[in-house]
């Protein structure tokens, strides 16, 4: 069956126009001015409306089990979150729990595949460091995995050392995989943590106070070193919070390294200050929020085009896990922020934000004037479709891409909060703050999953994505 979206104001990455789409099956056949209408035609009015792709969020972490609980969004419940907000697309991140990257992977797929109700792809995390996993990093591309995700910190767990960062960037480049950095100083953090406990310092505050902003500057530039000695391996850098970062990402980019840079709403809007209220463990995410200047800085290396996307890294618990919430008509519950009730150090490290991308960036960037229209399609969509191996299929609105289709309402104003957004969370970092610009209907190729507040989406409707290799 054929639909036609007619009559709204088209905006993509590289341009605002009036005009009509043509979908059949699942794909976008034609663009253009009163598209003809055959009998039998859906027509779907965009009138004073405007047409987008979907979002695609590059940094989610759904059913991400932390010490003593578990994130509270599942694929479901998640992807079902980001289909509200606008975004048709995720990349989540598997776990490498198992010896072999390539179970860690297929143990993830096995319980993401079933319940997603967007399209998502996956990044694997490369934690352990040996023989058999360097050797397994050329296999993952015939899985449809071109990324992989390395730390600097998370001692002792997940972090790995310069020289092994080194040998598995190497073998990222030749076989056409991009090498996503967690980017903090990790020694740094562990003495820092360990002082501040043993002088009584307790309070969230003390979650910032501990991981050093120059070390995760640091850190950009050790790891953009590390990129240039294994034969400019490509790098991104996620969830970028300190302008300074965007300052090392120009300067290795400037030196022909190819280099991308992510941030994310949280370190957009709020600040240290939101970890010193009486609720502000909710805030308690790594990397911490900053300080204004760093909003501001992050805010003019998105519009000069210095940082490439914002994802949302999106990770939440409940507030207050001791008590459930009810989630669509039945209870949920499970261990949350209170778990640091007396020590930051124990707080569940992660806020939601998936389904409120699309929405809070329009009206913090787009309606305040930091970022073009152009520049949100680009930062939300094309872009990480782009760096990710995705596009054209993703992040765009070309005939031959998928349907996956957000019609705007640039003029309705929301009052946004827990009792808006979906996600299976007590809390809304955004509570009570006004709205303008919403999404009003969402299509996932092609077929209409999000109108308004109704959902005919389900549960395994999405499918997995295979990535292209990253080419230069």
């Amino acid at each position: 069956m054929e639909k036609i979206i007619a009559g709204g104001r088209i905006i993509t990455e590289s341009g605002i126009f009036d005009g009509d789409l043509l979908i059949r099956d699942e794909k976008i056949i034609a663009i253009g001015d009163n598209l003809p209408r055959y009998e039998g035609t859906e027509i779907i009015d965009a009138t004073e409306k405007l047409i987008m792709p979907g979002g695609v969020d590059a940094h989610v972490h759904l059913n991400l089990p932390m010490p003593g609980t578990i994130s509270s969004d599942d694929h479901y419940t998640g992807t079902m979150a980001a289909a509200f907000g606008g975004t048709t697309t995720v990349i989540d991140f598997a776990n490498h729990d198992q010896p072999s990257l390539i179970d860690s992977f297929k143990t993830w797929q096995a319980q993401a595949l079933p319940n997603i109700a967007v399209d998502y792809g996956i990044h694997q995390n490369f934690t352990t460091f040996n023989e058999q996993t360097l050797a397994e990093i050329p296999l993952l591309p015939e899985l449809g995995v071109t990324s992989i995700k390395m730390f600097t910190a998370y001692n002792g767990r997940m972090r790995l050392r310069d020289d092994e960062i080194f040998q598995a960037m190497r073998i990222a480049k030749q076989e056409g995989i991009i090498s996503l950095i967690h980017a903090e100083n990790g020694d740094l953090i562990d003495l820092l943590v360990k002082e501040a406990l043993e002088s009584g310092h307790t309070e969230p505050i003390w979650h910032a106070r501990t991981r050093p902003a120059w070390g995760a500057v640091e850190s950009v530039l050790r790891t953009s070193a590390i990129s240039f000695s294994a034969g400019n391996a490509p790098l991104y850098i996620v969830h970028m919070n300190v302008k300074e970062e965007a300052d090392q990402l120009l300067y290795a980019r400037n030196h022909g390294l190819p280099i991308f840079g992510e941030t994310c709403p949280q370190y957009l809007l709020f600040t240290e200050k939101e970890l010193e209220r009486e609720d502000g463990k909710k805030w308690i995410c790594s990397p911490p929020v900053r300080l204004e200047k760093d909003n501001d800085g992050l805010w003019n290396a998105l519009a000069d085009g210095t940082i490439d996307v914002i994802s949302t890294d999106h990770c939440p618990f409940l507030y207050d896990g001791t008590k459930p919430i009810m989630y669509q008509g039945k209870p949920y519950q499970s261990p949350g922020k209170e778990l640091g009730r007396d020590d930051f150090s124990k707080t569940p490290g992660g806020v939601p934000g998936v389904g409120d991308r699309m929405s809070v960036i329009w009206t913090k960037g787009v309606v305040e004037g930091k970022l073009s229209p152009t520049r949100f399609v680009e930062v939300m969509s094309t872009n990480p479709a782009k760096i990710f191996g995705l596009y054209p299929q993703k992040g765009n609105l070309n005939p031959g891409s998928d349907a996956d289709i957000v019609i705007w309402n640039p003029e309705k104003i929301v009052k946004y909060g827990v009792s808006v957004a979906r996600h299976r969370t007590d809390y809304n970092l955004y509570e009570g703050m006004e709205l303008k610009g919403f999404p009003e209907k969402v299509f996932l190729r092609g077929k209409l999953i999000v109108d308004g507040d109704q959902w005919y989406g389900e549960r395994g409707g999405g499918r997995f994505l295979k990535r292209s290799r990253y080419k230069a």
